[in-house]
């Protein structure tokens, strides 16, 4: 029997030893696919071609990263191109003599609709170069048309079932309050701002009228834009365009066609013969395609030499505290800004704000750390799809803010939820509670019971306190009263076009402009792009991937919630299709 047991502890042994063997090889073998899928330098390209930008076969990011390992196990093979390289690389193409012109399929495009607006932006000065831009959509939804809408000629497939969704846009929010109710669940909700709606989801079974009036401001805002552009780069009055929607009447692709909205209804034997004639080939098998992922990788290469460095600092996700390489945790970036800071080869600094918001505390860190930096060189802000609450917490004080129209920002306010579920405990699963205290509030954050009229007390205290510090870096940083902050505040969330109206950015742009703007203060012609935090490897992006599947991780979400959260965040995020 002692032998058994020695031999069976062998084979446990060497069982252990092959899992990990193979988890290392595996492990590296992905790390290494995923390094080398986004490196640089290695791409071969065509002497000459058409560039194919297909939106469905590449994911605009905001910084570059290298490619998903388990994307790629599961077939998913979309390669991240950051917005700056995809904007470089259409530049360049726009005087490359290899270039002959773009060739653009939007269908299936997941990047968000400001960085459509950066990527529209590159595509318009690329067509002043004289080159064509040459569009082609099978089932074209509203962010599919506004980047379309660019190009000189539109194509639309005559397949049966090809059709658009031009209804029009929405943001929709979901109510929970008479949920939470039966489930006997009581969502302790502290906030200051009537228009901070975050919270509002669990306390309500309907919008308040505050939050109502934003949301259909901002929807008509973001519209006036979005459907502003495509109306007229199609030569189409807008009351026009919106009568078309309101009325249904864009469904077939006949319909587009009569309505001014695309070129021709091609098969796609047509298209290629078009393509072909464009191309000034003979036969579409004559017509050399070059990928835009390759194109960028390959054109697109930091200019080592200048030695006029511009850092561009990525806050990309939510604000939260800590140190860990996902979302932006405060204690990793400040130490990132320091780093910046101590870097005496850095000239100016580009703040590229893509945030939600979160943490007060990591928010505040950050902030401290952008206030030394600015000391040192200008630093300049560029927001992305949203800078709003925290995001804007940050990043009021650069001395100069660049927003797309369709940025969501502002978003100042405060608020706190603690849940509590004395009646779930209770009446629903029939069990009973004691806590023994050493004083009369020690068990105000055990979700046990309600809080009195003292701990919410407490609780708005911390809220107005926060709310007032924050108004006041407002006024600061954007030379207002703050008074006339408290009344642009109020935790509403205002489009970049409406915040440019009301002060709280300077200027339309994208973060090409904020970066030129930078190159211009400090009067370089030639400049060097760094930027930071320096993107995750394969491995260690793969490592992380795993580390975000732990159970442990889901325990301690339920943990947080006991713990009292006083957030500046936007209440939600708006998908355009």
């Amino acid at each position: 029997m002692k032998q058994f047991f020695k031999m069976l502890l062998a084979v446990i042994c060497g069982l252990l030893i092959v899992n990990m063997l193979v988890f290392i090889f595996f492990a590296s073998f992905i790390g290494a696919a995923a390094s080398s899928a986004g490196g640089k330098g290695t791409t071969v390209l065509p002497r000459s071609g058409v560039l194919a930008i297909d939106l469905s076969e590449i994911t605009i990011t905001e910084q570059q990263q290298p490619v998903d390992p388990f994307a790629m196990i599961q077939g998913q093979m979309q390669t991240p191109v950051s917005l700056y390289s995809a904007v470089q690389a259409i530049n360049i193409a726009a005087t490359d003599p290899g270039v002959k012109f773009i060739f653009l399929k939007s269908d299936g495009a997941t990047t968000g609709i400001s960085s459509t607006g950066e990527l529209r932006k590159a595509l318009e000065n690329f067509r002043r170069s004289g080159k064509a831009v040459i569009a082609w959509t099978e089932q074209p939804g509203l962010g599919g048309f506004y980047i379309n809408s660019v190009a000189d000629k539109i194509y639309m497939s005559d397949y049966q079932g090809a059709s658009g969704t031009l209804s029009g846009l929405c943001a929709q929010s979901f109510y929970l309050k008479d949920l939470l109710d039966k489930a006997g669940l009581n969502m302790q909700l502290i906030r200051h701002g009537k228009y901070k709606s975050a919270g509002e989801m669990y306390v309500r079974n309907s919008p308040s009228e505050e939050n109502k009036e934003q949301y259909d401001r901002m929807v008509a805002s973001m519209w006036e834009t979005i459907g502003g552009t495509i109306a007229e780069s199609r030569g189409i009055p807008l009351p026009e365009l919106d009568r078309m929607i309101d009325g249904l009447e864009l469904c077939l692709p006949e319909d587009y066609l009569k309505a001014g909205l695309v070129d021709g209804i091609f098969s796609r034997d047509s298209l290629k013969q078009r393509l072909a004639s464009l191309a000034v080939e003979q036969n579409f098998k004559d017509v050399q395609f070059i990928p835009f992922a390759d194109y960028a990788s390959a054109k697109v290469v930091p200019n080592f030499r200048s030695k006029n460095r511009i850092a561009v600092i990525y806050v990309d996700g939510e604000i939260v505290d800590g140190k860990l390489p996902q979302n932006v945790a405060g204690d990793r970036f400040a130490k990132v800004i320091d780093q910046v800071r101590e870097d005496s080869g850095i000239k100016a600094v580009v703040l590229r704000v893509n945030s939600p918001g979160g943490s007060v505390l990591a928010s505040e860190k950050i902030r401290h750390e952008l206030d030394l930096l600015a000391a040192k060189v200008p630093v300049i802000a560029s927001y992305g799809e949203m800078a709003a609450s925290g995001g804007y917490w940050i990043s009021n004080g650069c001395s100069m803010i660049f927003s797309d129209a369709t940025t969501l920002t502002g978003s100042i306010g405060v608020f706190g939820l603690i849940p509590e579920a004395s009646k779930t405990i209770k009446d629903k699963l029939h069990v009973g509670t004691y806590s023994a205290k050493s004083h009369k509030h020690a068990d105000m954050m055990r979700l046990t019971r309600p809080f009195d009229q003292t701990e919410y007390n407490f609780m708005l205290r911390s809220i107005e306190t926060i709310y007032d510090k924050f108004t006041g870096l407002v006024a600061e940083g954007r030379g207002m009263t703050q008074e006339r902050v408290d009344e642009i505040g109020q935790g509403r969330v205002w489009t970049g076009a409406d915040a440019l109206e009301i002060g709280l950015v300077d200027r339309i742009g994208t973060l090409e402009d904020a970066i030129n703007y930078a190159a211009e203060l400090i009067e370089a012609s030639d400049i060097c792009v760094m930027e930071y935090p320096k993107p995750l490897t394969g491995m260690e992006s793969f490592l992380a991937s795993i580390g975000q599947t732990g159970e442990h991780d889901y325990v301690k979400a339920f943990q947080k919630l006991s713990e009292p959260q006083v957030v500046a965040r936007m209440p939600w995020q708006v998908v355009i299709f």
